[in-house]
């Protein structure tokens, strides 16, 4: 099977209010590219990578005037995709759901969400990822009340063959201090956005600790934008995000090949999964930030990771119309993981 996780950067500005592809030449979210060469492109990739269930990041918006899963299936009717159905789970605000497309024929999916709806002191469970997660500071001082703007999707999967397992999409806080006026500003919500970052980390790890202890095959995956020594204010907290989702300081953790590289700090060059641009000369910056961590019992049985990457992965930088369709679609390249589980 194989599972991938890809952020597509403004999806939602491909669609009508009633879910159809617009695709014609006018500007899509993204600079300098139009609406039908973003969708040609990101339907080259899909094609291309051809997955059994794709965890999207940044899906078409679910509100009442639009629908999400509506709009996934379009898309993958355009494109003669196997994987032809979609879920979400909680919507957002946001106009980016997090959605799953998968091949109805290989799996039965269901949201499956679970969690304490209200969480009481000292409790010991962790609440659902659309409530409030009460985190106790390490000093004196009222708990932090932690929401999930983007709530994680969380899904039960069955396959035709093969062992049920859990998946977990997730789109966690970002750490760049938008609309900063000022270097004391920079700094204060470069700060404030990191410990909102590690709350939900926290929150996620307390969710994934569960499912372990009940010995539950599992998947996360997506969009943590986090990885080790993104930025300095890493040091301010003594670990990122990633190593509390992976559980570095537990006995039982999560396995992702590209964030231990990047954590045994023996690399020379550390894989990346996105690429942006930056003020004010336009240079690009290539982070880390999109993940499959998986549990004991599904790395076990020797999964292949792979970052589709233009120009660090040679089957795709060997390929033009591929490599283009890659730069043209998003700012994030997707991750699969191919592994059987039987």
């Amino acid at each position: 099977m194989r599972i991938a996780t890809y952020n597509v950067e403004w999806f939602d500005t491909l669609f009508d209010d009633a879910g159809h592809l617009i695709n014609d030449n006018t500007w899509s979210g993204r600079r300098d590219i139009t609406r039908a060469d973003q969708t040609e492109a990101i339907g080259r990739v899909f094609k291309a990578v051809d997955a059994d269930a794709w965890m999207i990041i940044e899906a078409p918006d679910q509100s009442r005037q639009r629908n999400a899963a509506h709009a996934l299936e379009s898309f993958a009717c355009r494109f003669h995709l196997r994987a032809t159905k979609a879920l979400i789970g909680f919507p957002t605000d946001t106009q980016q759901e997090i959605a799953l497309l998968y091949d109805p024929d290989l799996m039965t999916v269901r949201h499956d969400p679970v969690g304490v709806r209200i969480q009481k002191r000292h409790d010991g469970r962790s609440p659902r990822f659309d409530g409030t997660f009460r985190l106790d500071p390490d000093v004196e001082g009222p708990p932090d009340h932690v929401t999930w703007s983007k709530p994680p999707l969380e899904v039960a999967v069955s396959p035709v063959a093969g062992k049920s397992f859990r998946l977990i999409g997730v789109h966690a806080k970002s750490k760049a201090p938008h609309g900063a006026r000022s270097e004391a500003e920079i700094v204060r919500l470069s700060i404030e956005n990191r410990r909102k970052q590690l709350a939900q980390c926290i929150w996620l790890r307390a969710r994934v600790d569960e499912h372990l202890a009940a010995g539950e095959p599992l998947i996360v995956l997506g969009d943590f934008n986090d990885g080790p020594g993104l930025d300095e204010y890493e040091k301010l907290f003594n670990r990122s995000g990633i190593e509390i989702v992976l559980g570095e300081d537990r006995a039982i953790r999560l396995h992702d090949p590209h964030a231990h590289q990047v954590l045994s700090r023996r690399v020379v060059a550390a894989p990346s999964t996105a690429r942006f641009r930056l003020p004010p000369d336009g240079r690009y910056l290539s982070a880390l930030l999109d993940y499959i961590m998986v549990s004991p019992d599904i790395a076990g049985t020797k999964p292949r990771w792979h970052i589709w990457h233009p120009f660090d992965d040679p089957a795709c930088y060997e390929k033009p119309v591929l490599r283009h369709a890659l730069l043209t679609a998003s700012d994030h390249f997707p991750v699969t993981l191919d592994f059987d589980f039987f």
